[in-house]
Order: structure tokens, then C-alpha cells, then sequence
């Protein structure tokens, strides 16, 4: 079966996930994560991707983005790929692929969704056992989200600051959301569309976001349509 080609939908909410190869390490020391980020942002500036979260784990990455046109998001990506690959190859004397495949996108409803996939990013790191809590982690957003400190990386969305008039509102607003963390129904949806690359939203919102693309927003359904019954009528004699 032809492999769909990856939805990217301009000027909207994108959750996007890269695993090293066989879930090996691709980030094995500080100065590791310290390179991406920096490329991260820079790839970010120089194809128009605003970065609204983003964690760094030792097996894989988690960005919440939105692309300004269809083509940034992969080029994006692919010039990460590009620097980050042969530095990594070069610094632990190895060859060949580093990343599981191509990336992972869903295009997400930010009304309903943007906020609680924020969460789940910056949570990955308490999760995987790596820290005892989210703003111990420092290879994500979730300081900046907190107000500890300023990071460069992200351009903050309508929906964060949304979360209140001042900073200390938002950030105030924001940690309560990481307090309560994420339910299990909103972590299996983002997940699902995630990997399935469909998107993640209402039923008009995936109705609005079919008509900006060519390709498939939702599962089509399954089984063929039931032909309608035929009456078979005889004439009278």
C-alpha cells in the first residue's frame, strides 16, 4: 500500500516526533543537546517554523510547531538531519543512519489541543524516570513556560498567552495545568494521530482542515457502502 504523503497544513498547531534508529541514544552528553537546540534554532528562523514547545530526550525529540507554508517543516527537519548527523558520527566514531525513519507530524486543533500537548511534551522527561519533576529537565520549554528563564527557541502561542493578562498569570496558570498533568484520553489521542498522521480535532475542524490540503485528514471508513435494497416488482397479469 502507497505511503501517504505527510500532512503539513500552513499556520497550523503541529505535533512532531523523530526517535533515533532501533530507539538507540542520539543525545549521550550536554554538549549534544546544546548543539541541536542551537540548530534547532536556527532551522527554525531560517524556514519560517515557530516553535511553541519542544523536548530533547536521549532516544528521541517532541516539537509543537506551526509552519508558515507546506515545504518549512520538512526542510526544517531535513537540515537538522543534515548537521546533526554527521557531527554525532564524527564525535562517537560511527556510520550511517541515526534517526528511526522520517518524522512523525499531526496537524492539531489548537483550541482543544494545544495546551494539553504542551504538557505532554514537557512532561516526557518526569515519564521516562529521567527527572523527579518537568522544570528540572533543561533540554525543553518547560522553563521558559514557568518564567524561570527566557528561551530564545520558542515563540509563544495565542493559546499560552491566553492563560492570562501578565506573565506570573500565564506562568501561574500553566504550572497548575503541569500539577494536574495530562489524562490518559488526551495522551492517547495525541499519540494515535500522531503516529497515524491524521489530523487531531473536532469533526469541523478536520472538515475545514480537508479543504486545505488534497490528501486525506481522517481514516476513510471501513468496508464497503451498503448498496440499497432493490424491490423486485412483477407486472399484473
Amino acid at each position: 500500500m502507497a505511503r501517504l504523503p505527510r500532512l503539513v497544513i500552513p499556520h497550523q498547531a503541529h505535533h512532531i516526533t523523530q526517535a533515533g534508529i532501533d530507539s538507540k541514544i542520539i543525545f549521550v552528553d550536554s554538549a549534544d543537546y546544546v548543539v541541536f537546540i542551537d540548530w534547532l534554532k536556527a532551522a527554525a528562523k531560517q524556514f519560517n517554523v515557530q516553535i511553541h514547545a519542544y523536548t530533547i530526550l536521549p532516544d528521541r525529540l517532541h516539537l509543537l510547531a506551526t509552519p508558515c507554508d507546506e515545504i518549512g517543516l520538512g526542510k526544517m527537519m531535513q537540515w537538522l538531519g543534515r548537521y546533526y548527523v554527521p557531527y554525532f558520527n564524527a564525535k562517537y566514531k560511527r556510520s550511517g543512519l541515526l534517526w528511526q525513519g522520517r518524522f512523525k507530524a499531526t496537524v492539531l486543533e489548537a483550541s482543544h489541543y494545544f495546551l494539553p500537548c504542551c504538557v505532554m511534551i514537557e512532561e516526557m522527561a518526569v515519564r521516562q524516570h529521567l527527572v523527579a519533576e518537568p522544570n528540572s529537565y533543561p533540554w525543553s520549554s518547560c522553563q521558559h513556560h514557568l518564567g524561570i528563564r527566557v528561551d530564545p527557541v520558542v515563540a509563544d502561542h495565542a493559546m499560552y498567552w491566553g492563560l492570562g493578562n501578565t506573565p506570573f498569570q500565564r506562568e501561574a496558570a500553566y504550572r497548575d495545568l503541569l500539577e494536574k498533568g495530562l489524562s490518559s484520553s488526551h495522551l492517547k489521542a495525541i499519540n494515535d494521530a500522531t503516529n497515524k498522521a491524521w489530523v487531531l480535532g473536532s469533526e469541523q475542524f478536520k472538515l475545514e482542515m480537508a479543504k486545505l490540503t488534497e490528501r486525506r485528514v481522517e481514516p476513510a471508513s471501513r468496508g464497503r457502502p451498503r448498496k440499497k435494497a432493490v424491490v423486485a416488482t412483477s407486472n399484473a397479469s
